[in-house]
């Protein structure tokens, strides 16, 4: 049904311009929808009117009803899973329900996960438990308030209705905003089925929406491959920058805009370990903490793949021209994780030996089985006269206490007020993650119906960087009887 009450300044570019790359669709009608969580502050960035939270917004973002204008669509995508190609993926639970355009003029998309079966379900429900709705959610915020290019949630719905899984739980549809949701498994789609004239129309869209500067150039689709390498690079290296693990880097879920898209199985880390895996489906270790800047490589190059036919005419020169972008990305990477690891210990100069120096603290952390963000964040304390809360930290502090000596030493050639630069660098280091033991024990209670646990964390992540009163617990490492932390993709 229609909403013809409430208006949502919803533009329909996607749907209008991309024929073939998706199926008109609504969302299926529930019985009881009602908003749990209304993202005010992301609703006033996008210039939207506080009237959606309201029972008639929550028919809305739930897909139950479909405002004025609006033209829903279940988007059309491919991908490699885990390194198998499926030639047809797409929104199997999932809406495009339109576009805003936000103060700024730019369009940002408005999608509905969880809104019920599409085309493309492959025989799932196409519905959502509250469990993965409320982690994406917090997720979203949390990466947020990190500086990291992420997808967020405008609201988290009720559907007054259970979703059976291995027991009933409460089903919820997640509102979600993003730059765009095109992503590599968009581009691979038309590829794989040989229609260059599509191909191109896909990739003309999504440099209109995200690198509208090299529309006109002749190089255009080259150029497109060099900037959705840079933007994944970055990302790629400020989630390693706070221990992040996404767990499923599969090509349907990396964007072209550089954005964090489908937090499913992921988790940060607490204490380091490089080979972290959390996901209960990763059983070799594909998208390990430390194997992400591979992945990255691995998956840009399934993009440059689908790219080929309009790079160059010349397959071979095609071929030649984007394996240079490629064969470039590792470089990439390493340039944006040295940077943004040398703000973490406060340097403001490069030097050669400090790819060393961050691998010596690295390997310190693993050996002595610190914690990675508390490492970090304490660091400054050292810079203040207190080196017992990084020393603290490590089973056996020796080694650290060593390599404390050389990182001074290594200041010492850039003099700075020792309040500044620790002030700089907390600016950098979080002190709040979102913890697995505490995102665990808040979902758990809000599915018992108390939200108050999940509403204190996200209020916590919000502000990673500032010390805040009585959240001394939301900064500690797990309880030795935590135990090993599993993850599952969100069903």
């Amino acid at each position: 049904m229609r909403s013809p009450a409430l208006h949502l300044p919803l533009e329909d570019d996607y749907a209008r311009k991309l024929e073939g790359f998706h199926v008109p669709w609504k969302g299926d009608e529930v019985p009881a929808p009602r908003i749990l969580l209304f993202n005010a502050e992301l609703a006033g960035e996008l210039g939207l009117p506080g009237e959606l939270e309201s029972s008639e917004g929550a028919q809305l973002l739930c897909g139950a009803s479909v405002p004025a204008g609006a033209r829903p669509v279940a988007m059309a995508y491919a991908g490699h899973q885990f390194g198998q190609f499926a030639p047809q993926l797409g929104d199997g639970r999932a809406l495009l329900l339109g576009e805003i355009r936000d103060p700024a003029g730019k369009l940002r998309d408005l999608h509905l996960k969880g809104s019920g079966p599409t085309p493309f379900s492959r025989g799932g429900d196409g519905k959502a438990a509250l469990g993965p709705v409320l982690r994406e959610y917090l997720m979203g915020e949390a990466m947020h308030a990190l500086g990291i290019p992420t997808t967020r949630a405008l609201a988290a719905v009720l559907t007054g209705e259970p979703v059976y899984r291995e027991s009933p739980q409460p089903g919820a549809v997640l509102a979600r905003v993003a730059a765009s949701h095109l992503r590599v498994g968009s581009l691979e789609f038309a590829a794989a089925r040989g229609r260059v004239a599509d191909l191109r129309r896909l990739a003309d869209y999504a440099i209109s929406r995200h690198d509208p500067d090299l529309a006109d150039r002749p190089d255009r689709y080259l150029a497109f491959l060099e900037q959705v390498a840079e933007r994944q690079a970055q990302l790629v290296a400020r989630w390693m920058h706070v221990g992040f693990v996404h767990g499923v880097m599969n090509t349907d879920n990396v964007t072209i805009s550089g954005e964090t898209i489908d937090y499913g199985p992921c988790a940060f880390v607490d204490r380091y370990v490089p080979d972290t895996v959390f996901s209960s489906i990763d059983r070799d270790g594909r998208y390990a903490f430390d194997n992400q800047p591979a992945i990255l490589v691995w998956n840009l190059a399934r993009l440059a793949e689908a790219l080929l036919p309009l790079i160059d005419e010349d397959s071979r020169r095609a071929v030649e021209q984007a394996s240079e972008v490629i064969r470039a990305v590792p470089e990439r990477y390493r340039h944006h994780w040295l940077a943004g690891m040398r703000q973490k210990l406060g340097l403001t100069t490069a030097e050669d030996e400090d790819a060393a120096l961050i691998d010596d603290l690295l390997e310190c952390m693993h050996r002595g089985e610190a914690d990675y963000t508390l490492a970090f964040r304490h660091l400054s304390a050292v810079l203040r006269g207190e080196n017992g809360p990084f020393l603290d930290l490590f089973t056996s502090p020796r080694q650290a206490r060593n390599w404390l000596e050389g990182w001074q030493a290594r200041l010492a050639r850039e003099p700075q007020a020792a309040e500044a630069r620790a002030a700089t660098m907390d600016r950098v280091n979080p002190l709040y993650i979102p913890r697995n033991h505490l995102v665990e024990a808040a979902l758990s209670a809000a599915l018992e119906g108390d939200l108050a646990p999940f509403r204190r964390l996200l209020a916590v992540v919000r502000q990673p960087f500032t010390v805040q009163p009585e959240a001394d617990a939301h900064a500690s490492p797990p309880p030795d009887d935590f135990g090993p932390f599993v993850t599952y993709c969100g069903t």
